[in-house]
């Protein structure tokens, strides 16, 4: 349970309609299994002590009577055993019939929770026999033992910060104001639902999106699991679909039909973390709860769960098309915005082979394009110095002519020399002084021919470099509107590579791709035997790290702890430890240190769930202290 992972199943066993001995037989196999699996939190579905599909045979005391019997059996079963299980039977209380989940852990009934909302609708006629759960917490007797009986019930970890346990009984998923809306505004981290929802077509996947939406509203893990083989299929079929979800997305779901136990990793801390930063969530406290405490040994979870080394990259074609479709048209809608604003019909762009140029100068030929502007009015200036390469400046020719451009050279040489005469920098030494200077002067040239034209300069920096602070302050640093602003760099890459694919000219195409293939570079130091001397990677790291890094410091708040262990998993055959845990101390220095760059950001759109605007969702001093993280990071 280590940085707040923990393990659990949704277990759905095959049983015999009415025989509670049988059942409790394969339902503590299936404990069992998933015991040994590691699950710390264990689900199996409605009524499965009896069978969901029991009819009026639920009204006989013989089948209740020993569906009591196998709960106190099946709770003595889990003594010593290290985890919460919750199972569902039918219960008599005060002559009324219930349909219940009980939760039990380590030989103790903790709680009863039973269904607040009995369907009598379509295939369902619960309400021939069960009555609608009470709220609020009253008692009910097993043998001696006074359990807490009522749909407000929490069951709360006392040694694992975040963990609380929610149930709620089929139904209540699908009705409009669902019991775990309560129970989440009222400290539920986690969501438990027992469930015999059967299968007719189409169903499984509305059934999937009210886990994922359930999940995403409620800010929680969510686990469902259904009824399956076993149960009668004298009208219906019950295809013991699981699902475990978190946060809005699907962790793992079964098979239909196949009854197999599925487990996930759930993230306590990942949900804490979202709660804290939604602070419109929780409002509306419902105080009226009874939380039931328990406690479950700290060990170490075994991580089964994937973590993307590309989260910002989607790993399916479909999807990441949509989504470098959804990125082209929010960067052009915005730079469309400011044009029609400002009135003007030109644009400056500094135009070097490399990707982000590349990627800018297409965004603002499309945004042209929606404006019904001539192309001709983006100025694409290339300014050879001292580290131009020929493959790259070629490329930037070709790519601005393609276009339909105008292309503007301006050879910067010359002025960078007298610059560097002005101020005493030896052109022999090749410092950041070296360096910062190239950068300025094409910063100066492009604000000046934006001046003389009448237009905007359109930034090229990505939120990959913003991140590191890898811009020269006031030189590329700085832009009237940049479009890349919110584009990490893993995913530039793949934007350029859908606008070859999808461009319809092999000219274009052809360029593109050479793009892609040319090695990341600022081109400030001079080229050895015609190539590129320096490559970004080699200095600040590979990009796919410090994204995958930038992802799960921001988006999730991990520590270096766990970024460093979940990378580890990721890249694993790709990046060796060491190699890891390097870039990831680059990343938490620069990050700090390079802060006051990102405090005067130009304007630009934000396009996913992770962004470094000031003036959006990232608000950190510009002096604030790495050593917390520094420190952790050193004791990798």
């Amino acid at each position: 349970m280590k940085h707040g992972f923990l393990k659990v199943a949704a277990v759905t066993p095959k049983i015999k309609v009415a025989d509670p001995k049988y059942n409790a037989r394969v339902i503590c196999e299936k404990m069992n299994e998933a015991y040994e699996h590691g699950a710390k939190i264990i689900v199996l579905p409605e009524l499965c002590l009896t069978g969901y599909t029991c009819g009026d045979l639920f009204l006989h005391e013989i089948v209740l009577e020993e569906a009591k019997n196998q709960l106190v059996k099946i709770a003595e079963s889990t003594e010593g055993k290290d985890a919460v299980v919750v199972i569902g039977l039918p219960l008599e209380r005060d002559g009324r019939l219930y349909n219940v989940a009980a939760v039990i852990q380590d030989g103790v009934v903790l709680g009863l929770v039973p269904k607040a909302n009995i369907p009598s609708y379509a295939e369902f006629y619960e309400g021939r026999h069960f009555t609608e759960g009470n709220r609020e917490v009253t008692s009910y007797y097993l043998g001696d033992e006074e359990i807490p009986f009522g749909v407000n019930l929490l069951f709360e970890c006392t040694n694992m910060r975040g963990l609380v346990i929610g149930c709620e009984i089929c139904e209540d998923l699908w009705v409009a104001n669902p019991p775990s809306t309560d129970h989440a505004l009222s400290g539920a981290t986690i969501i438990v639902n027992l469930s015999a929802s059967n299968e007719n077509v189409g169903k499984d996947e509305y059934r999937e999106l009210l886990v994922k939406s359930s999940s995403a509203r409620l800010l929680c893990g969510y686990i469902y699991t259904s009824a399956g083989e076993g149960e009668s299929t004298q009208d219906l079929v019950f295809g013991a679909h699981n699902l475990i979800g978190e946060n809005g997305n699907i962790l793992m779901q079964s098979k239909k039909f196949m009854g197999e136990t599925i487990y996930a990793d759930l993230d306590i801390n990942r949900i804490l973390a979202e709660r804290r930063r939604m602070c419109t969530f929780g409002k509306e406290r419902n105080l009226n709860y009874v939380a039931v405490p328990f406690k479950l040994n700290m060990v170490e979870t075994k991580l089964e769960r994937q973590f993307s080394n590309m989260p910002f990259v989607p790993t399916d074609t479909q999807s990441r098309n949509k989504r470098c479709e959804d990125i082209l048209a929010i960067q052009s809608y915005g730079l469309k915005k400011r044009y029609e604003h400002i009135g003007c019909k030109t644009a400056v762009i500094g135009i070097s082979g490399g990707l982000d140029s590349t990627l800018t100068l297409l965004v603002t030929a499309r945004t042209f394009d929606m404006l019904g502007l001539d192309r001709k009015g983006i100025i694409s200036v290339t300014m050879p110095c001292f580290g131009t390469t020929d493959r790259t400046y070629e490329n930037a020719c070709k790519l601005a002519t393609t276009l339909g451009t105008t292309l503007k050279e301006v050879d910067i040489k010359e002025a960078v020399r007298v610059h560097f005469r002005d101020i005493g920098q030896d052109p022999d030494q090749h410092d950041v002084t070296y360096e910062n200077a190239q950068a300025r002067e094409r910063t100066q040239v492009l604000m000046d021919i934006a001046n003389r034209m009448g237009g905007l300069v359109i930034g090229t920096g990505d939120m990959s470099e913003l991140a590191l602070g890898w811009a020269t302050y006031n030189g590329d640093h700085m832009s009237m509107y940049g479009v890349n602003a919110g584009v990490p760099k893993t995913l530039v890459r793949h934007l350029v590579k859908y606008y070859a694919e999808t461009c319809n000219n092999e000219i274009l195409k052809d360029v593109l791709l050479d793009v892609l293939d040319t090695p990341v570079s600022p081109e400030l130091l001079p080229p050895v035997d015609g190539v590129i001397a320096q490559k970004t990677e080699d200095l600040v790291g590979p990009y796919e790290l410090h994204d995958f890094f930038l992802y799960y410091f921001l988006r999730c708040t991990y520590s270096p702890e766990k970024i460093y262990r979940i990378a580890l998993q990721s890249f694993e055959g790709i990046y060796d430890a060491e190699i890891i845990k390097k870039w990831l101390k680059t990343f938490c220095r620069r990050f700090f240190q390079q802060q006051f760059k990102r405090s005067c950001l130009p304007d630009g759109p934000k396009v996913g769930s992770v962004a470094v605007s000031p003036r959006g969702d990232l608000r950190v001093p510009s002096d604030a202290s790495a050593a917390l993280w520094m420190e952790e990071a050193e004791r990798l």
